[in-house]
């Protein structure tokens, strides 16, 4: 079993900064990590995600160049890290943190096992 917790959401000017964290409890080894948003009326989609070791990095395009996903683990648990620069008030939305576990990376919602509940992003104009 696992648990995510994520925290570091708010309430921000567009051109600004946050930093989400999600602690993952559980049985996260060998687990790949994602942050996912899904804003009112449209589909979840990833924004970012890395493998287990870190050397593997996915950033949707709209993200590209402004996000950072990273990780720190150690043997009880991991935490991944999403830094966020140079918000838009389109980058407005609930960001969920998700685990799968394969040697790899993907980042299609279904091949996720675990979502954190969602913490609010909102970036005002």
């Amino acid at each position: 079993q696992v648990q995510l917790v994520e925290s570091g959401g708010g309430l921000v000017q567009a051109g600004g900064s946050l930093r989400l964290s999600c602690a993952a409890s559980g049985r996260t080894f060998s687990s790949y990590m994602g942050w996912f948003r899904q804003a009112p009326g449209k589909e979840r989609e990833c924004v970012a995600a890395i493998s287990w070791s870190g050397g593997s990095l996915y950033y949707a395009d709209s993200v590209k160049g402004r996000f950072t996903i990273s990780r720190d683990r150690d043997n009880a648990k991991t935490t991944v890290y999403l830094r966020m620069n140079s918000l838009k008030p389109e980058d407005t939305s609930v960001y969920y943190c998700a685990l799968g576990w394969d040697t790899g990376l993907r980042v299609g919602t279904s091949s996720y096992d675990y979502w954190g509940q969602g913490t609010q992003v909102t970036v005002s104009s």
